[in-house]
């Protein structure tokens, strides 16, 4: 049987906080039946941005999504460019597991292949590529005992498949919104292995307003991945990009992110249709520059946390509300928590609804 590889981008292990813990780890199961029986498009779901950045690697190749003169950078001044660019694209500290288990349902994620090299190898990718990291995979599923060149192997899709065989009432979003120096036979290779490692897990592409956790959970569906791009078109199980519209206010400033946030809600309920609200701060050629020895978490992100996390406090979920969250580098706040909890205000709405 013909084998494939499936290669993931990965780096040397980075330092993890401390005190991540899993009690979020079954928060969608753990809903009131009045919540579950809502509409998921209405409910509130963290999420992360660039979510697979934490595997970021300095000694791996620019990666085509970069402009011209990033790669000029990085080919004159190789190590030293390619640290500061590890500063500003990684946007994540914690693995696919950990997110899990700290709540994040939602994943914003960017993939390439590597130009020049054989094979229809697939890379998640923000700046950089990483080390290598294979399993053998053929057309019956992922082997058991496959060769493995990294210790961590489940951190990519397989770890996001562990993950729910163990907690059968969660349910993500996977978003693949990037593609790089993809063919069509990457594309076909990607679908096809999203199939095999997921099978029925995967929810078939439907109306919006249908899904809600329990019409999930009746059909053990726990994945949902969003396709963008004309390869998709006609496969059951990916969904198109407009069903979860992601506006971008690319912005280093966080009253104007939070303007932004407000103005794309307000559009919300015209779409019906899931909704992401990037609460991110982009980083322009000159915030890189006056930042350079800092990097995004130290200088843009930290320092402007209070402001836009009271933003996120002071939402409630709904039909005009908000639906999924993102964030930088999830587990310096609450930030999952603060975003599952908005789901208590819908509670409070019900009770007052007239009987």
């Amino acid at each position: 049987m013909k084998r494939v590889i499936l290669a993931l981008v990965v780096s040397d292990m980075k330092t993890r906080p401390a005190g991540i813990g899993n009690t979020n780890a079954d928060w969608m199961g753990s809903l009131p039946s009045k919540l579950s029986a809502m509409p998921l498009k209405h409910l509130a779901v963290p999420g992360s941005h660039d979510s697979f950045t934490y595997w970021v690697d300095v000694h791996a190749p620019v990666g085509p999504d970069q402009k011209v003169y990033v790669k000029y950078l990085a080919t004159m001044f190789s190590v030293l460019a390619k640290k500061v660019m590890v500063k500003w694209s990684m946007t994540q500290n914690l693995t696919f597991k950990e997110q899990l288990e700290a709540g994040i349902r939602y994943f914003d994620l960017r993939v390439s292949s590597k130009p020049g090299e054989s094979g229809n190898e697939i890379y998640f990718i923000h700046g950089l590529f990483g080390h290598k990291l294979m399993s053998v995979w053929d057309g019956g599923g992922l082997e058991q005992g496959s060769k493995v060149v990294s210790l961590v192997v489940c951190d990519g899709l397989l770890e996001i498949n562990t993950f729910l065989n163990r907690h059968r009432k969660e349910v993500v979003f996977l978003d693949f919104n990037h593609y790089y120096a993809m063919g069509a036979e990457h594309h076909v290779y990607l679908i096809n292995m999203l199939k095999q490692v997921f099978g029925r897990k995967l929810c078939n592409n439907c109306a919006v307003e249908s899904i809600t956790l329990d019409y999930l959970w009746q059909n053990k569906y726990q994945v949902i991945v969003f396709y963008h791009h004309p390869s998709a078109q006609g496969i059951p199980v990916m969904w198109p990009g407009n069903k979860i519209p992601a506006p971008w206010a690319n912005t280093t400033q966080p009253n104007k992110l939070t303007q932004f946030l407000e103005t794309t809600l307000r559009e919300r309920a015209k779409q019906g249709s899931f909704h992401v609200s990037q609460a991110i701060l982009t980083p322009k050629a000159n915030t890189v520059a006056k930042g350079l020895v800092w990097g995004l978490r130290s200088y843009l992100v930290e320092r402007n946390l209070p402001t836009i996390m009271s933003w996120v406090e002071a939402q409630r979920p709904g039909q005009e509300g908000v639906n999924i969250i993102t964030s930088d580098f999830v587990e310096l706040t609450d930030f999952a928590n603060i975003v599952i909890k908005l789901n208590n205000l819908l509670l409070s709405e019900q009770d007052r609804r007239p009987r």
